[in-house]
């Protein structure tokens, strides 16, 4: 008798795992889908769960732990206030200006990482590992413009709500999965949309930075010498665009040209 209550409660089992998994899925829809709005800046419609005032305080309280990640600030003081100096041209020049982000703009004292990012709310950085290698001050505005799209273009306040998404779909198949395998394939599905979310994010700051650019006064072409350094240190070990939050670098270049003729047209 032990036995066959225990294959009911089996029996049972299977459809609850479903209906959880099932109203997991539908509060992380809703939740993704009742949270909308245009961006004023941009014009295109997102979901975010975050307000600005929520993306500048978290922006704040995470900058001193990323610097932190990349050896601190450079010690360098005219070479900080030169990127601050070339971010504040920029955003005073661009729809930046108008928005309600605190942009601070820091050189990180890491050598070897060739990266640059901003957080949520407008806080800047640049490694001095990519630092180094750029050949003027227009390439600078080139990596600095890109981020500061970052911001006004909100990626990063977008991707934290497609990542609940995400989680609560992951997490809905682990409730309602008979294997491990399903789990894994729910898992790599979802890495491989915020994969696309991650490059058009990309190509939107190309293409807005472009813009930043030409309205600072700095010639949009030297983007390409930035993607030139880009391509050249991942020479040998680069990752498939496919598998990549970052579009290839020969497709960002010939984006960004096509930026440059359309708004010069």
């Amino acid at each position: 008798m032990a036995y066959g209550r225990t294959r009911q409660r089996r029996k049972g089992g299977f459809p609850i795992k479903l209906i959880l998994a099932g109203g997991i899925i539908l509060f992380s829809l809703f939740k993704y889908w009742g949270n909308s709005e245009i961006n004023e800046w941009t014009g295109r419609k997102q979901h975010i769960t975050l307000n600005t005032n929520q993306e500048i305080k978290l922006g704040l309280q995470s900058a001193p732990q990323m610097a932190q990640q990349h050896g601190g600030l450079h010690p360098d003081t005219e070479l900080q206030q030169f990127v601050t100096d070339v971010g504040r041209k920029l955003v005073s020049a661009s729809i930046a200006k108008n928005t309600p982000y605190q942009y601070n703009f820091y050189l990180l004292r890491d050598p070897n990482t060739i990266n640059a990012f901003a957080l949520p709310g407008g806080q800047i950085f640049i490694t001095y590992g990519l630092f180094r290698r750029l050949e003027n001050e227009d390439q600078l505005a080139g990596v600095v413009g890109h981020e500061i799209a970052h911001v006004v273009g909100r990626h990063s306040a977008e991707r934290i709500a497609k990542g609940d998404l995400t989680q609560g779909i992951i997490n809905a198949v682990l409730v309602g999965a008979e294997s491990q395998g399903a789990a894994q394939a729910a898992a790599m599905i979802g890495n491989i949309i915020n994969m696309k979310y991650g490059r058009d994010d990309e190509l939107e700051a190309d293409r807005l930075g472009v813009h930043f650019m030409i309205d600072a006064g700095y010639d949009p072409n030297q983007m390409l010498g930035v993607m030139e350094i880009l391509k050249q240190a991942s020479a040998g070990n680069r990752t498939p665009e496919f598998q990549s939050t970052h579009p290839d670098p020969e497709n960002r270049m010939e984006a960004i040209k096509e930026t440059i003729r359309a708004y010069r047209r």
